[in-house]
């Protein structure tokens, strides 16, 4: 049986630990609440942007714009994908970033072995928000932009512009075929999934999936009974509406995964302060039972030492 002063020790220990969880609990319950409140203020926003894209693809057909059109490859040729991967800036939050990572892994290996089977060769550049996914994709020897830094915690509009900017550019220049996102996506409180979308060239498909549920897919302007009238032209509608898109594409994205970062962390310490209160319970009742066994032995003790002074 252990010593009571050992499970004293002990004791202390659980506890400190269960106020460090319980108070960084409190904490990312604090920030979850402050990101969900921003998270909501971004959907309707991003929602028209995106349904009003789809709309125009809807109703001119014959748009011409490279962020629309998927470039082609012949055998021999190279797909240039850049990843925009968004993961946290510190641990603690349970599965979180190791499930960002893994669906990162599995999507470049998919690609590769894709490109291969049709004689093609695959590049790729990853672009890692947080330090705790740049990390490990760098230990796991992944290729990784070592000059994009960029933090998760506290995303902003012009930080989201800013990266759209770097997607704009690099797309133009022909340094990327394709821009694919990676983050999660709060399906609710208990239920987040890992996304993978592609934002350039534009994915219609992708679009419809990200819009929320009660979206009426036939538009708003249909919906209404308009006519639709681009001015000047569809070309030139789309093409304000891209730059607009992208940036709400990176801002929404960052929201929802700080959101779901400092969810995942409440989620991850209210478990470590459970497992602590079972701990300090379980500790509790060996520390009891080391004290009553310690009190019956010298009770032991004192009877046998009066026997033997009464047979003297």
């Amino acid at each position: 049986m252990d010593r009571i002063e050992d499970i004293k020790k002990r004791l202390r220990s659980v506890n400190e630990i269960r106020q460090l969880t319980r108070a960084m609990e409190l904490v990312s319950a604090a920030k979850m609440r402050k990101s969900k409140i921003q998270h909501d203020l971004v959907g309707p926003y991003f929602s028209l942007c995106a349904e009003s894209m789809l709309e125009v693809q809807r109703h001119s057909p014959d748009i011409n714009d490279p962020f629309f059109r998927l470039r082609k490859k012949d055998k021999g040729e190279t797909w240039k994908i850049g990843y925009f991967v968004l993961t946290g800036d510190q641990g603690l939050a349970g599965a979180y970033n190791n499930n960002v990572v893994r669906i990162t892994q599995e999507h470049i290996q998919s690609k590769i072995l894709d490109n291969v089977e049709k004689g093609l060769r695959t590049e790729y550049m990853l672009y890692v928000f947080g330090n705790v996914g740049r990390e490990k994709l760098i230990r796991d020897g992944y290729t990784v932009d070592p000059e994009f830094s960029f933090p998760i915690t506290n995303p902003t509009y012009y930080e989201a512009r800013s990266v759209a900017n770097i997607i704009r550019r690099k797309y133009l220049a022909g340094e990327f075929d394709l821009v694919y996102l990676i983050y999660t996506k709060m399906e609710s409180a208990a239920k987040m999934s890992p996304m993978i979308v592609r934002v350039v060239p534009v994915n219609t498909k992708a679009l419809t999936d990200i819009l929320p549920a009660d979206v009426n897919d036939a538009g708003i302007a249909v919906e209404n009974g308009a006519t639709l009238d681009y001015h000047p032209n569809p070309n030139a509608v789309f093409s304000f509406l891209i730059d607009t898109y992208l940036n709400a594409m990176l801002y929404g994205a960052l929201v929802e995964a700080y959101a779901c970062e400092q969810t995942a962390r409440m989620t991850a310490m209210n478990n470590a302060t459970d497992n602590a209160d079972d701990m300090i319970k379980e500790l509790t009742q060996k520390g009891n039972r080391a004290r009553q066994s310690k009190i019956t032995t010298e009770l032991i003790e004192i009877i046998n030492g009066a026997e033997q002074t009464a047979k003297k």
